[in-house]
Parts: C-alpha cells; sequence; structure tokens
C-alpha cells in the first residue's frame, strides 16, 4: 500500500526500481480519488483510461528510458484551463462544458513525456478569474484542513489534490497569485515561475498580457523544483523567454545559500494583516536571521499596482471571450465581462504602459535585495462563499486579500509560497519569497533552507 503522501521523488525511485509498477501507482491515487474527491471538489475531470494507459506505456519502456524521465511513474494533475485535445478543457464556464481544444498545451506533452501519470482536471473558478474556486460551472475545491473553507484560486482544485494526497505533485497556472494563494491556504509549496520560464504555446502568444504563468503546486519544495524541470522551457516564437538555468533547478534544492541581503514587507495600505499571519512571519524572518542572512524591512507598497492591473486582467481573459450565452456566467463575474467589452484599445494600452512602469520602479527598489520576504496572502484561507461572491464588492474582497500576491506577476519576477505554521484554529499560514528576475534557482535555494529550520512534510490534514 502506497502512503497517499509519498514525495514525487521517492515515488519515482520506487517505479524506477521496480518496486511498484506504474499501474500500481495509478489504481491507488484513482481510488483515492474516488473515495475522497465528492466531499473535496478536487477534480471535475478524471481521465482513468488516460492514467492506465499512461502506466501501460511506461511498463513497456526499458529501464533506460526509465531513467532518463524525471517524473517516471509519478500522478500528477492538469488545471482545468489548459488546452488538452482528448478530453475536455472547460475554463470552468457553463458555456464550454463540452469544449475540446485542438491541441494540448505544449508543457503538458512535456509532462507527458517527462514519465507522469495523468490523473484528471482539476476544478477552477470560472476563467480563473476568482481568488477561490467557487462558482461558475466546477464545485467549489474545499480545504482539507478545514472542509467550511476555500483552498483558495484559481488553482484551487490542484492545491486540494496535492493536500489531501490525491497526487504528489499538480499543475496550476498565476496571474495575480492563482499558484501561490491555494497553495498558502491548504499548506503546500507553489511556485510563481517567472515570465517566459514555461511556454503557453500554442493555444496563446501570452497570459494575461504577460501576467499569467504556469507552475507546479508540491508538498515539498524538492517537488516543486522536480515538476518545474519537466515542464520549463520556452517554445519557438514565444513572446517572452527566461534564459536556461545553468543546472537542472532541482539541483538548488541541495544549495545553501551564503549570507544573503533580504527585504522585508510587512504591511500594505490594501488591508490590514491578520495578526496570527503577521506574527507567523515576524518568526520566519527571526528563522532567517539565525540562517545568518540579514533580514530588512523596508518601505514599498505593493498596492500600487492596484490601478494598472484591473483593466488588463478583464480585458485580457474574459473581455476578450466569445460568449454566447452571457446568462450562464457566474454572477459574480459577469460585470468584469461586461467591462472587458467596453475597454479600449488606447485605455489597454495605457493600463499596459503604466503596469510596466510600476513594475520597474518595484524591481529597481529591489535591486539591493537578493531575495524579498512577504506574507503570502494577508488572511488565512475564509469561510466559503465570503470572498468576490457580491457583484459591487468583487474588486475589493480579492485585492484587500491578494495584496502581497498580484504585484509580482506585474514584475515578472519569480515567487514561491511556502507553508509557515497554523492558526490557533488549525489553518495554514504562509511566507513567501520573491527573487531577482529570472532567478528561480535562488528561490528554491533560500526556501529549501528554510524548509529544513522549520520541517512541515509530516504534518497531514484531517481528512482520511
Amino acid at each position: 500500500m502506497l502512503d497517499p503522501y509519498i514525495e514525487a521523488w521517492e515515488l519515482r525511485e520506487l517505479v524506477r526500481k521496480r518496486e511498484v509498477r506504474p499501474r500500481e501507482v495509478a489504481e491507488f491515487f484513482l481510488s483515492r480519488i474516488e473515495a475522497l474527491n465528492p466531499k473535496l471538489g478536487a477534480f471535475y475531470t478524471v481521465t482513468a483510461e488516460r492514467a492506465l494507459s499512461d502506466a501501460a506505456r511506461l511498463e513497456r519502456m526499458a529501464p533506460g528510458e526509465a531513467a532518463d524521465r524525471p517524473l517516471f511513474g509519478v500522478a500528477y494533475s492538469l488545471k482545468d484551463l489548459t488546452w488538452t485535445k482528448d478530453f475536455p478543457t472547460t475554463f470552468g464556464s457553463k458555456n464550454f462544458e463540452k469544449w475540446y481544444a485542438p491541441a494540448d498545451a505544449e508543457f503538458a506533452v512535456r509532462l507527458r513525456d517527462a514519465g507522469g501519470i495523468l490523473l484528471g482536471k482539476t476544478s477552477t473558478p470560472e476563467f480563473g478569474m476568482r481568488p477561490t474556486t467557487e462558482g461558475g460551472l466546477h464545485p467549489a475545491a474545499r480545504n482539507p484542513w478545514n472542509l467550511e473553507h476555500t483552498a483558495g484560486g484559481s488553482s484551487g482544485g490542484a492545491a486540494t489534490s496535492v493536500a489531501a494526497g490525491l497526487n504528489p505533485i499538480a499543475q496550476g497556472s498565476d496571474g495575480g497569485g492563482s499558484i501561490r494563494i491555494p497553495a498558502a491556504c491548504c499548506g503546500l509549496v507553489g511556485i510563481k515561475t517567472s515570465r517566459g520560464r514555461v511556454t503557453v504555446a500554442p493555444d496563446k502568444a501570452e497570459g494575461w498580457g504577460g501576467l499569467a504563468t504556469t507552475g507546479p503546486i508540491a508538498r515539498t519544495v524538492r517537488d516543486a523544483a522536480l515538476m518545474l524541470d519537466a515542464f520549463a522551457g520556452g517554445s519557438l516564437g514565444d513572446p517572452y523567454a527566461a534564459p536556461p538555468p545553468d543546472r537542472p533547478f532541482v539541483e538548488a534544492v541541495s544549495l545553501r545559500p551564503k549570507k544573503l541581503r533580504l527585504a522585508a514587507i510587512r504591511e500594505t495600505k490594501l488591508s490590514p494583516v491578520d495578526p496570527e499571519m503577521l506574527a507567523a512571519f515576524d518568526s520566519a524572518c527571526a528563522a532567517f536571521r539565525e540562517m545568518g542572512h540579514s533580514v530588512e524591512v523596508i518601505e514599498l507598497d505593493p498596492g500600487s499596482m492596484l490601478r494598472p492591473f484591473p483593466p488588463i486582467v478583464v480585458c485580457a481573459c474574459v473581455g476578450a471571450i466569445e460568449i454566447e450565452k452571457p446568462e450562464l456566467l457566474d454572477a459574480a463575474m459577469r460585470p468584469s465581462w461586461e467591462w472587458g467589452r467596453k475597454i479600449s484599445a488606447t485605455e489597454y494600452l495605457n493600463a499596459l504602459a503604466g503596469l510596466h512602469n510600476t513594475a520597474r520602479a518595484i524591481i529597481r527598489a529591489l535591486a539591493p535585495y537578493d531575495a524579498l520576504l512577504t506574507p503570502t496572502l494577508t488572511r488565512p484561507a475564509p469561510r466559503l462563499g465570503t470572498v468576490a461572491m457580491v457583484p459591487e464588492k468583487v474588486a475589493d474582497d480579492i485585492y484587500s486579500w491578494i495584496s502581497f500576491t498580484f504585484p509580482f506577476n506585474s514584475t515578472g519576477q519569480p515567487a514561491i509560497s511556502l507553508p509557515n505554521g497554523f492558526t490557533k484554529s488549525g489553518l495554514p499560514l504562509a511566507l513567501q519569497i520573491v527573487g531577482r528576475p529570472n532567478d528561480e534557482a535562488g528561490v528554491i535555494a533560500l526556501a529549501a533552507e528554510f524548509e529544513q529550520a522549520r520541517p512541515w512534510k509530516h504534518l497531514r490534514p484531517p481528512i482520511d
């Protein structure tokens, strides 16, 4: 019997050594999904036939072929914003309930070629527009640490699946925090990659005006780095290209950074920070100082990015989508769709210029530092049905909660969310590390050092 919380790299080694068959991996996690998904809402589409087909293909491979595949025998999931040609890509919308993409996303092909076993597609809010996963076509993704609370969004189903041991790793996407938010809510590791680190081909030239990226969600830093290695890289003709790393990202997990100069932001003008979140953040800063790094609290308001950000999101995401039946849209998201349809090209380009100028200022302010520390969110996971549900309050609800995440989609810097303790009521707290442009390796090395100092992989949510 497998441990449902086995790390991806450990599972890979068991399969490579033939101590566990790929079919056993597929059947084990499919059985767990069948048992737990109805109360969790993690998966919208379960691809059992594909999982067994992947397993059979792996079992036919020679040992030499297995050694070259970083995810050999590892079960994973795709977010249901990701193009797939053999089963529906719904975008969490009733308007796309039976839509099939003309091709697979290139990074999805890479995960298959890396030896992964695809279990299905995870729940997302409609078009990925909420920081919680509810509303629209998919069931609400519930937080395994407390089922009455959100798993976050928009990669909420992905985070629920990993936190509940339905698969070791999951693909997510992040246009304003959509990997880091659910990772923070569910006590996981989530990496927002640098702009251009992972191709978005072939379905679009860029995601959300360059704001959106693809990245991994996992229980440990090593597993997140392992998945990143499997699908990182550009595609010929991409509008952005991150420089290739000097070595595999997973090797950065074993590095121990020399004394670093770290900046820290404790507050934002957009919202007060929850006292328990702030106390945990201060404790994390103390831990970095104990590791030998300097930590300087600086005055930098991430809320300065707020003005140009929303029009780019609504225009590039929902405003550009042809909707046959607007009446089927999530009621809280319909005003955003209507606004996006009205934004002119001039308004969009002006907003994009304002965003890039503000991003430039933020990057320059952070240039003297090796990395930035912040709380990931201003407060822990709220109850389902309390955030971004009322149309008139959507913007206030969203940006007051994600004040520390969305600015770094604008700057294009890599950022990681890490577990950072729990509230008195048992909800996860989280820390964010933002790196220098294109420096995922530095972020991963520092995150791994923190993980070693404050280990969390032994923790289990109370769902079994």
